[in-house]
């Protein structure tokens, strides 16, 4: 890969590694985990990224690359991941801090979250993301119909959730 394809994949992933955090908190339970399966993703990303023709956001890119590691890792009953050295680069890609203290009503949503399925968790995630019905459509692979009933099949199971 040439240097600039580099420098822009760093510059895209610094700018988007909330998305990513997001789905890692989504999928994981731990910061171990956590912090394993951010960085697979990250891996999946980097290998993935020639192939970005810009046809849709960077973010919608990376929202579908990071949801398929995430779901396709955790529905493994097996969590063995695999590392890639890349050591011998002049950079790295720091990772924020991720603050596990946070206010009690997000967790109780998360609580809530962790309790839906593999879709339900990427849809109503990329709804908490303010992203359109169009956007979430195109990321899960669904017409926005089906999101738009979707959407409204999880608001009704959150409500019984979180409200017995």
């Amino acid at each position: 890969m040439s240097e600039s394809l580099e420098q822009s994949f760093v510059k895209q992933l610094k700018d988007n590694q909330n998305i990513i955090h997001k789905i890692c908190r989504l999928y994981t339970s731990g910061e171990d985990a956590h912090k394993d399966l951010f960085q697979e993703i990250t891996i999946q990303l980097w290998k993935a990224f020639p192939k970005f023709r810009g046809d849709s956001k960077f973010s919608t890119w990376a929202y579908r690359v990071a949801l398929n590691t995430a779901i396709t890792l955790y529905r493994k009953s097996t969590r063995s991941i695999a590392t890639v050295d890349y050591e011998n680069k002049s950079y790295f890609i720091s990772q924020e801090d991720y603050n596990s203290e946070e206010e009690e009503q997000i967790k109780l949503l998360y609580k809530a979250v962790h309790q839906l399925n593999d879709i339900e968790k990427a849809l109503i995630f990329m709804y908490l993301e303010d992203k359109d019905y169009t956007e979430i459509a195109e990321t899960l692979g669904i017409t926005e119909v089906n999101a738009r009933v979707k959407m409204n099949r999880i608001k009704g199971k959150l409500k019984k959730i979180l409200n017995p």
